[in-house]
């Protein structure tokens, strides 16, 4: 690997610390820098005690250990302000899924509710096959899935022994469904999430790296981006899996779909990159004018699609020509995901978006 501190950190959970991404890909650059922090998980194993004997507690060891049991996750009276990863319009409300299992229902943006799930990990991103059935992923390799619309969560999956998050979610349909996330995970399942299978990808899992996001394009093909400039395609429903040739070298942690073949990519330090034919390996750098990494995008609407990221960034894309324009919601922290939300009352959307701080509207109007 050649960054160990990740986005939605492997170790911490903190939104904050998506800046460490750039801290680390400056090390590598510049050997003189400071040596990249070790996580927790790497610096020792899981309920490990360094101040016993070497040879104390063998019997233990052979021993099996107890299977970690999930616990439900804490209904908390500020939750909509705590961190927050993870936003989709489900055509009937808004889900944001959070830092310690908390996920939240909202009909406005503006007023939120805590729904109970069943297990407390990070949850990382959230995506629905229509506007009951959804599923969010996490930290534990936790999958939880609704049914009727957000309001009750049942658990799927949930393998902390693996020490792998999910980082992204997708479904074609109510049955068939993908996960990604670190170190190559991908996962798929064709009965609505009752069973999970390995995906046979070698070509996108051999490496390894990271798998941010999967994405399902206008044609149908699914698409995945992450570690190194990772891309690859699937023009079968993900029956087979090709590696695509980088946009560019570095990580990409967003994609979403541009009209029926293209796509939009967004990474670190403000690369962003669009093409109307995400095969073809045409994409066109967008002028991001910024260095702050950008850690989401999504669809916006009439021809617009949006990132967000560092700094409280919010950009708005015209998938058609790339041009951007910048709307400051007056916030100053990491942003993970955001959506568009269409006014009941009025005949413009206004921004909702989601990190450090919860999840809040912002105006479309350009201050």
């Amino acid at each position: 690997m050649t960054m160990k501190l990740k986005l939605l950190g492997l170790a911490g959970v903190a939104l904050a610390s998506m800046a460490s991404v750039v801290v680390a890909e400056d090390a590598m650059k510049n050997p003189s820098a400071p040596a990249e922090q070790t996580s927790p998980e790497e610096a020792a194993p899981s309920g490990a005690a360094s101040s016993a004997p070497a040879d104390a507690g063998t019997d233990a060891a052979a021993a099996p250990a107890a299977p970690i049991k999930p616990r439900p996750a804490e209904l908390m009276p500020n939750a909509s302000h705590s961190l927050m990863l993870g936003l989709v319009d489900t055509g009937e409300h808004l889900i944001a899924v959070g830092d310690r299992g908390e996920i939240l229902a909202s009909n406005d943006g503006k007023n939120w509710a805590q729904v109970p799930v069943p297990v407390r990990a990070p949850l990382t991103a959230v995506a629905f096959a229509d506007a009951k059935n959804g599923w969010a992923v996490g930290h534990d390799a936790a999958i939880v899935h609704t049914a009727d619309g957000g309001k009750t969560w049942d658990l799927q999956n949930f393998q902390p022994e693996l020490e792998k998050p999910f980082l992204s979610v997708l479904f074609l349909d109510t049955q068939h469904g993908f996960a990604v996330g670190a170190y190559g995970l991908f996962d798929e399942t064709t009965d609505g999430g009752k069973t999970w299978t390995e995906v046979k990808a070698d070509e996108i899992r051999g490496d390894e790296f990271h798998i941010y996001s999967i994405s399902k394009l206008g044609n149908g093909n699914l698409l995945v981006a992450g570690e190194q400039g990772l891309l690859g395609m699937s023009t079968d429903s993900g029956k087979t899996w090709k590696k695509l040739p980088p946009a560019y070298e570095g990580t990409l942690f967003g994609s979403t779909a541009v009209g029926e073949k293209g796509a939009l990519l967004c990474g670190l330090r403000g690369h962003a990159y669009l093409s109307q034919d995400a095969g073809s390996g045409k994409w066109q750098q967008l002028e991001t004018n910024t260095t702050a990494s950008l850690f989401g995008c999504g669809p916006a609407g009439q021809g617009q699609a949006i990132m967000v990221g560092l700094n409280g960034l919010v950009m708005l894309v015209d998938t058609a020509s790339g041009k951007l324009s910048v709307r400051n919601g007056g916030l100053d922290g990491a942003l993970s995901a955001g959506v568009a939300l269409k006014s009941k009352n009025a005949s413009d959307a206004r921004l909702v978006v989601a990190g450090e701080f919860g999840v809040v509207p912002v105006p479309v109007a350009t201050p």
